[in-house]
C-alpha cells in the first residue's frame, strides 16, 4: 500500500443515521466497510441537493470521474480523496448514511486533552499567542491546590512561559489575564476547527450549531 493509499483509507467521513442526523465520525475503510455490506449508503452532495448511492451505483459514479456521460455529471475528482483499486479508482464519500440506525447522537463532548486545545486552537489563553503543541500544556485556572478541579470551565491552553509565570496562582493573584473565558463547546471542536476548510463543506448542512455533538471513533 502506497503512503497516498493509506492516507486516503485514513479520510474523514461523516455519518448519518436514517432520519439523517449526524451520530459520529468514521474513516474511510469503515465507511467502505459499511457500503459494501449494504450497511450504509453514500451521500453525494451538490449544491444543497442530497443524492444517495450503494455501493454498486457509488463505485459507477466514480468511474465518471470528470465526466459527463448519459445525463450523469460524474464526481470531481479534486474535491474527494480517492483509493485506488485492481479494476479502478473509488471516491471516498464525504458523508454515508446508516440504513438501520435511528437512535440520536449523544450529547456533550468529551473532556480531553485534544479537545481542550482544540477549543482554544492552540493558542495560549493568557498571552494570545499560538504555538506548537509541544510547547503547550494545561492550566487549571484555579489550581488544585486551592480546590480548583478539572472541568471545560477551569482548563485552558497554556504556553510554557505563561504557565512558570502563573505557579500555583489565580490569574489575579499572578496579575495576569485570560484572553477570553473558558467555556464547553456545544459541539465536539476537533469537528468545529474542521468545518472551516471548504474540503468538509459537505458536512455543515448536517451539523446543527444548537443540538448536535459529533464525537470522533
Amino acid at each position: 500500500m502506497t503512503p497516498g493509499q493509506a492516507t486516503s483509507l485514513n479520510a474523514q467521513v461523516l455519518v448519518l443515521n436514517k432520519m439523517w442526523m449526524a451520530v459520529r465520525v468514521t474513516d474511510a475503510r469503515r465507511a467502505f466497510s459499511l457500503l459494501f455490506k449494504d450497511l450504509a449508503e453514500a451521500i453525494r452532495v451538490d449544491d444543497g441537493s442530497y443524492t444517495p448511492h450503494d455501493f454498486e451505483s457509488w463505485t459507477e459514479l466514480s468511474g465518471l470521474r470528470d465526466s459527463f456521460m448519459g445525463g450523469i455529471q460524474g464526481i470531481a475528482g479534486d474535491h474527494y480523496e480517492w483509493v485506488r483499486t485492481v479494476r479502478m479508482h473509488i471516491a471516498v464519500p464525504k458523508v454515508i448514511r446508516l440504513m438501520g440506525y435511528d437512535r440520536l447522537p449523544a450529547q456533550g463532548v468529551k473532556l480531553n486533552r485534544r479537545n481542550i486545545f482544540a477549543r482554544d486552537q492552540n493558542r495560549c489563553q493568557f498571552c494570545g499567542h499560538r504555538f506548537p503543541i509541544s510547547e503547550l500544556s494545561l492550566d487549571h485556572v484555579v489550581p488544585r491546590s486551592q480546590g480548583g478541579v478539572s472541568t471545560w470551565t477551569n482548563l485552558v491552553c497554556c504556553c510554557v512561559r505563561c504557565n512558570a509565570r502563573k505557579g500555583g496562582r489565580t490569574p489575579v493573584q499572578a496579575n495576569m489575564k485570560l484572553t477570553r473565558k473558558p467555556v464547553q463547546p456545544r459541539r465536539n471542536p476537533v469537528i468545529s476547527l474542521r468545518l472551516g476548510s471548504d474540503k468538509y463543506a459537505s458536512w455543515r448542512a448536517f451539523l446543527d450549531h444548537a443540538y448536535w455533538s459529533v464525537e470522533l471513533k
